[in-house]
């Protein structure tokens, strides 16, 4: 074998697997979603120039190589200086697609595993036919090598259809995989005799609810709940199967949804008896399409809980927000308890005070008695979703003396509002799944710290449909109003929050664009400040958003 071929195969093999594996990542960060994937090619189209040049020059080496209509002399140039060219190609994409520190890490799955041996056989195949067509009659020596290079050339050419390809070949198999793990989680359900499951959704706060609920819970029952994020149906399913143990006497699961239905997906597999609704807001419009959408979704999970009621009996609880003006517009269960601090509320919130120690409230009870709690996190938002969690744990028999000994030690949630400090500087880290409520909370959060250089840093919001640029812009006017410095990350999807940051008469030098997160966090650090700085980390979108 020659050393150009050599060089050749050596470099195919390389660009193909570090370019499957890129785009299995982004798969991975996209849900395996063919809408949120797809989305993310037609961000990256600049890659593809490099897929593009390597596939042509791979096609014309070989033709030209075998074509019978050039002098020799004339064909050796023109295929060897293809065949080069090609190998030039294949090595910039093999660096290109080199792994690099991602913020979500590529997790090698059994799913991951599967995918792969999928590409390899759809390469088997495409080597098997272009060596069927090399084994072909000698009278067209130029158009079957042609025909062979053709596919050589397209499987790298269309690499980031290949993973979609596969992801869809092994999705019949992926089905049945999941449906068997589904099974499971139910046996072990029902097998759990007493075991009582409370959900908790919203377009915001549940993760927040679903950790402040366990801590106060857990003064009286063994309680396990879904960690982290792990609000999809497999993620339940795996903590579920790996989680939990007879003991346990609750089980809080978080439940999360980007489509219409997918609430119900999940309560068909847990069936909760009772559930909490911590929000509706304008979060996920890309997926969802509209807001009528996003309501009857997230209604689902008291649908359920009110379903469950009718067949079985007994007591099952229904929460929701009492503040949340799109929950109590569609409100249709008068059994709803509600919390906030709107007047009416059967879990009312009173007479918030911020000091530099945290946060002190009082909440007033359905039967009239009212008790003052202290709590190291700030924020209305923070109470908000301490009340509701008061409000499930009151109605779970807890004792309000306990509550307030819990409510004391309540950690900051990760990432979200998280307030952490670096000497001078504080840092509110508010990372995940930025939403128009919810960065609107944050500035306000920001607007509590007085006296303090106020620096937001972010990447603005996503999926929010045909609305996006709306928020972002609105967003950025409200940023105006709080902010000494503006910090954007990724001048593509942060040029609405910097009109309406300049529309509301910010000053342009104060303002300030940066292409990376790495960028963004050495020049917040640089800004003299003069006085102790607060810096808002608004939103970090995973690498599927470039």
């Amino acid at each position: 074998m020659g050393i150009k071929l050599t060089i050749f195969i050596i470099l195919y093999i390389c660009a193909a697997v570090l370019g499957l594996r890129y785009y299995t990542h982004m798969l991975q960060l996209s849900s395996y979603q063919f809408q949120g994937y797809f989305r993310f090619l037609k961000t990256t189209v600049t890659k593809y120039g490099l897929h593009a040049g390597a596939a042509a020059a791979i096609f014309g080496a070989g033709f030209f190589e075998y074509a019978e209509a050039l002098e020799e002399t004339d064909m050796n140039k023109i295929a060897t200086g293809l065949f080069v060219l090609a190998i030039v190609f294949l090595a910039l994409m093999a660096v290109m697609y080199i792994p690099k520190k991602a913020k979500k890490k590529f997790v090698v799955t059994k799913r991951v595993q599967r995918l792969f041996i999928t590409y390899a056989i759809l390469f088997v195949i495409v080597a098997l036919v272009a060596v069927i067509c090399m084994t072909l009659g000698a009278d067209w020596s130029a158009g079957k090598h042609a025909v062979a290079d053709f596919f050589v050339a397209a499987y790298i050419g269309f690499l980031p259809l290949v993973v979609a390809l596969s992801n869809l070949i092994n999705k019949p198999v992926e089905n049945r995989i999941n449906q068997y793990f589904i099974d499971d989680a139910k046996r072990i359900l029902k097998e759990h005799q007493g075991l009582r499951i409370i959900g908790v959704t919203g377009s915001y706060g549940k993760t927040s609810v679903k950790y402040y609920l366990t801590t106060l819970l857990s003064e009286k029952y063994r309680v396990l709940m879904t960690p982290e994020s792990y609000n999809t149906p497999m993620g339940i399913v795996r903590t579920i199967r790996e989680k939990m143990v007879p003991t346990h006497e609750i089980f809080v699961c978080e439940m999360g949804a980007r489509h219409l239905h997918d609430i119900k997906e999940i309560t068909d597999i847990v069936h909760p008896d009772d559930g909490i609704l911590t929000s509706i807001g304008y979060q996920h419009l890309e997926t969802f399409h509209s807001l009528e959408n996003i309501v009857s979704t997230k209604y689902e999970l008291l649908d359920a809980v009110d379903e469950k009621a009718k067949a079985e009996g007994g007591q099952h609880l229904k929460f929701a927000n009492g503040d949340n003006e799109i929950i109590m517009a569609n409100m249709k269960y008068k059994d709803a308890i509600t919390y906030g601090v709107s007047e009416g509320c059967d879990y009312r919130v009173s007479d918030i005070s911020v000091t530099g120690a945290g946060t002190t409230f009082n909440v007033t009870t359905p039967d009239g008695e009212t008790s003052e709690f202290n709590t190291k996190l700030v924020g209305r938002h923070n109470v908000e979703n301490i009340a509701g969690a008061i409000a499930v744990a009151a109605s779970f028999g807890v004792p309000m003396n306990k509550l307030r000994m819990a409510v004391r030690r309540i950690q900051p949630v990760p990432h979200r509002l998280e307030l952490v400090r670096h000497g001078a500087v504080s840092i509110l880290d508010d990372a995940y799944n930025s939403n128009p409520n919810g960065a609107k909370v944050a500035l306000e959060t920001l607007a509590l710290f007085e006296n303090s250089v106020k620096i937001l840093v972010t990447p603005g919001m996503v999926e929010l449909g045909a609305k996006e640029d709306e928020y972002n812009e609105e967003f950025g006017r409200q940023a105006a109003g709080v902010c000494d410095y503006i910090i954007l990350v990724g001048e593509k999807q942060t040029h609405a929050i910097k009109k309406g940051a300049l529309g509301a008469g910010f000053a342009e030098d104060k303002l300030f664009v940066k292409n990376n997160l790495t960028e963004a966090t050495q020049l917040m650090y640089e800004l003299e400040a003069g006085r102790e700085k607060v810096i808002l980390l608004e939103n970090d979108l995973p690498d599927n958003y470039t």
